[in-house]
């Protein structure tokens, strides 16, 4: 459980506030774990019997050793999008907008005009920052990528997302690896980026801001992990708007849970809690009802879990919480297996899906069953926020945690979250797959906000999915279809459905037609059909 200093922590307990010293924590028991001497030295203490770790213990990690190759960044092709920020599921890619008078008195402090050069190649003047501002008569800033060089793991997730070209991978030498340090000590050292430069337009720049950064790496999650970047995204939007003091987070047991408190690193700047595997949203109703009791019915609280834990296991407690109405928003990560326990299959699996429990051979070919759809029974329950989204879709992912956040009441929010292992993909595609599964109808997007109106067409909106109104989209360029079997050659998990020719098999076309009408009855719901 993760826990400010000095604060009390979301379960009410009758511990002193200074209990957990968090400076002595670093000093003593993260730093053992860094120099290897921790597992022989410490003593086990009333912390590690109550599970207590400090916020943000994972800044202390260092990854640097796991990945031969690292981000490099080209400044002259950046636009400033933020794609890059904002995808990275590990913190390790950050961004600042620094005036031109701060940044040039900050480099003419470099004594040796070699070193002040290679920094000043560090800045892009971007249309964005820099000649939107001079149009304007107003000062321009310089705008910088910067690699932690501790929090990368290689995933190049980064460089996949760039369509500008302005990041692509090198190998790590003795002569590089220098330049990171030092390059990411100045990014730390100079100032926040000040408020004119974040547009309230441009919602992927709230990762400019020091309040979005509520995730600060070194959690140890897959390279590449698709639900860390949901969580970070999900903090960046609910940190923006409400504080660091105004969030807590309930997480059913998981990968999620896993990762984030790998003893005794701790990636959340929030304090954070989590119960049983199939109790997540009993616990947040209990914790719900208690800050209500001290009028702090302005917090946000935010319930985690993945599919297992929130369409299988925990589906009647979470059913139990949206009835009752709770002001609880719920994120869960979507991976359509239960990735924490080996990958087995669960009800939100796909048809043909080779998974544990529902193995591809002689006598069964993947699994058999249906999809189980969270956002279709979310939305049967009454007043109800619900959205389902990717993080390849920035702006809807955004637009529905804000939403979420303002909705007075329950919000689920269903995201796809590529689980590279399981799935069967590369690191560095988590975007592109997230993406894939909206266009080929896998995994299409939506928001239903009961705001909206009285009827589901008038509160469901499939805005943000191509081609509303067919079958499956097709690309203007090529004509191919994105259909079902489409999606299912990228990925591993559907590798033994094609035949040696690449012909789909009887299961993958009943899944293809599964995928379909579940698209049709979204249209219809929608109005659209």
């Amino acid at each position: 459980m993760g826990v400010t200093a000095k604060e009390t922590t979301l379960i009410q307990t009758r511990m002193p506030l200074d209990v957990l010293d968090a400076d002595d924590f670093n000093k003593r028991v993260v730093m053992g774990y860094e120099d290897g001497t921790a597992e022989k030295g410490l003593e086990a203490d009333l912390n590690l019997a109550r599970s207590l770790i400090p916020a943000g213990t994972g800044l202390l990690r260092d990854f640097s050793y796991i990945a031969p190759e690292i981000p490099y960044y080209i400044s002259e092709n950046c636009t400033g999008c933020m794609d890059c920020v904002t995808e990275c599921p590990d913190t390790a890619i950050l961004a600042k907008a620094i005036p031109k008078s701060v940044l040039d008195a900050d480099l003419e402090k470099i004594s040796d005009p070699a070193e002040r050069e290679r920094q000043r190649r560090n800045w892009a003047q971007t249309t964005k920052y820099w000649k939107t501002y001079e149009k304007k008569n107003d000062e321009p800033a310089y705008f910088g990528i910067f690699i932690d060089p501790t929090k990368c793991k290689g995933c190049a997730e980064c460089v996949t997302v760039c369509d500008d070209l302005a990041l692509k991978m090198v190998s790590k030498t003795s002569d590089n690896m220098p330049n990171y340090t030092k390059d990411w000590d100045t990014f730390r050292t100079l100032p926040a980026t000040p408020k004119k430069y974040v547009s309230s337009k441009i919602l992927a720049d709230m990762m400019l801001t020091d309040p979005a950064l509520l995730y600060v790496g070194g959690a140890g999650s897959c390279a590449g992990c698709g639900e860390a970047t949901a969580i970070r995204m999900m903090l960046a939007a609910t940190g923006f708007v409400y504080g660091q003091e105004n969030i807590g987070i309930v997480a059913s047991t998981g990968c999620n849970t896993v990762y984030t408190s790998t003893y005794p690193y701790n990636p959340y700047m929030v304090p954070w809690t989590n119960s049983l595997f199939e109790n997540g949203p009993a616990d947040a109703m209990g914790i719900r009802l208690r800050w209500d009791q001290l009028g702090w019915k302005k917090k946000r609280l935010w319930l985690i879990g993945g599919d297992g834990a929130m369409n299988d296991i925990g589906f009647q407690s979470l059913s139990r919480m949206l009835a009752k109405g709770s002001d609880i928003k719920v994120l869960v990560l979507d991976t359509q297996v239960y990735s924490n326990t080996g990958g087995q299959a669960s009800t939100s699996s796909y048809m043909g899906q080779d998974s544990d429990f529902a193995r591809h051979g002689k006598t069964q070919t993947g699994k058999s069953e249906r999809r189980k759809e969270l956002a279709t029974l979310c939305i049967a329950h009454p007043d109800v926020y619900v959205a389902q989204t990717t993080c390849a879709h920035v702006n809807h992912f955004y637009k529905a945690i804000m939403e979420a956040n303002e909705y007075p009441g329950p919000a689920v929010i269903n995201v796809f979250t590529t689980c590279q292992p399981e799935h069967g993909v590369a690191d560095h595609m988590a975007g592109h797959q997230a993406k894939l599964a909206a266009d080929t109808r896998a995994f299409p997007i939506l928001i239903h906000d009961p705001r909206k109106g009285e009827k589901i067409s008038e509160r469901l909106s499939l805005m943000g999915n191509p081609a509303m109104k067919e079958d499956w989209y097709k690309d203007p360029k090529t004509g191919e279809v994105y259909d079902f079997i489409h999606f299912a050659r990228s990925e591993g998990r559907f590798s033994k459905q094609f035949d040696k020719d690449g012909n789909p098999s009887a299961v993958l076309k009943m899944a293809q037609e599964d995928r379909l009408k579940n698209w049709h009855m979204l249209q219809e719901l929608a109005g659209h059909r």
